[in-house]
């Protein structure tokens, strides 16, 4: 008889990165586990990546807050909120402990799982569940989740994390071996503070081009990619590409030599991917979110504390090895 599991994490691209290993933990220690993840809408294609969830449900609570009491958002919340009660599952396992997540977790039958009062983020959440689980809060975001999934189904796990993305190393071994070697850099980010220094960027695209690797930047939005031209603009045969949905993205970066990115949720993609991987933090601390992967990574700098570009490109150096 199969144990059915709901997993509630909707949000964001690196979180959601940073679930896949717990995923695989149920899927190996829960016999006959039956894995439904509830996501985002803008990041199904992530939970769909791991072959031992069964089927991806979205929501779109990002898009539903704009206008939450219009006759459409109203609609769509009860579609999913009916869709939800119809289900019957063993276990609904919160792992984002959020106001927002306790909303859908409550919504599906079955025993709700969660943090308690001590390790969530916001506390409140935790008033709701059935089980409370006590997971430390200053260690690895990996660890984490790991940890609250092993709490909640009775498992303890000592074997290193396993983000299920293989199916994407098949491919990108034969690109790697026909096309020409690049790097892909992540230069740019949502808000000014994560931002490294452009004379930093120009040492490491001139670092990377004496090492015969091609520069391929990646870009969010037109602000972006207006900021990413402008860099590699004294750099020939550096590009900017276009706009690609995650999917795409993950092809990209796992036939890459090298990645060197801002924290970001396509930096700890990268990783999880088994890419050797450079992360810049500047304004997040890599105690709570380093990458983790099963080749190189280096999270250099601190929240305040800008990694400076010598420490960068001795990460670069032991990367290409």
């Amino acid at each position: 008889m199969k144990t059915k599991i709901l997993i509630v994490r909707t949000s964001s691209l690196g979180d959601l990165v940073h679930m896949l290993p717990a995923i695989s933990d149920i899927a190996r220690h829960v016999p006959d586990a039956q894995i439904d993840w509830l996501v985002e809408d803008a990041f199904v294609q992530i939970a769909a990546w791991h072959p031992a969830v069964n089927e991806v449900i979205p929501v779109a609570h990002r898009r539903w807050r704009r206008s939450w009491w219009s006759a459409d958002v109203r609609q769509e919340r009860q579609a999913l909120e009916q869709n939800l009660r119809n289900r019957q599952y063993d276990i609904v396992l919160d792992m984002q402990a959020l106001l927002k997540t306790v909303w859908f977790t409550r919504m599906a039958t079955g025993i709700k799982h969660g943090l308690d009062w001590r390790s969530a983020r916001e506390p409140l959440a935790t008033l709701f569940y059935d089980v409370r689980h006590r997971v430390e809060f200053w260690q690895p975001a990996v660890t984490r989740q790991r940890k609250l999934a092993a709490a909640t189904f009775g498992y303890v796990f000592s074997d290193k994390p396993d983000f299920g993305l293989q199916a994407f190393e098949q491919e990108a071994h034969v690109l790697r071996t026909h096309e020409t070697p690049y790097a892909v850099i992540m230069p740019s980010a949502s808000r000014d503070d994560k931002l490294w220094p452009e004379q930093d960027w120009h040492a490491v695209f001139n670092h990377l081009t004496a090492k015969g690797l091609q520069l391929k930047l990646l870009a969010g939005n037109a602000n972006e990619a207006k900021r990413a031209e402008a860099l590699i603009a004294q750099h020939s045969g550096a590009m900017v590409l276009p706009r690609m949905d995650l999917t795409e993205a993950a092809r990209c970066l796992a036939a890459a030599q090298l990645m060197v990115g801002l924290d970001s949720g396509l930096t700890h993609l990268s990783a999880a991917l088994g890419r050797p991987t450079i992360g810049i933090y500047k304004a997040s601390t890599p105690v709570r979110t380093p990458l983790v992967g099963d080749a190189f990574t280096a999270s250099l700098g601190d929240r305040g504390q800008s990694p400076p570009r010598e420490s960068v490109l001795s990460a670069i150096e032991q990367a290409l090895g």
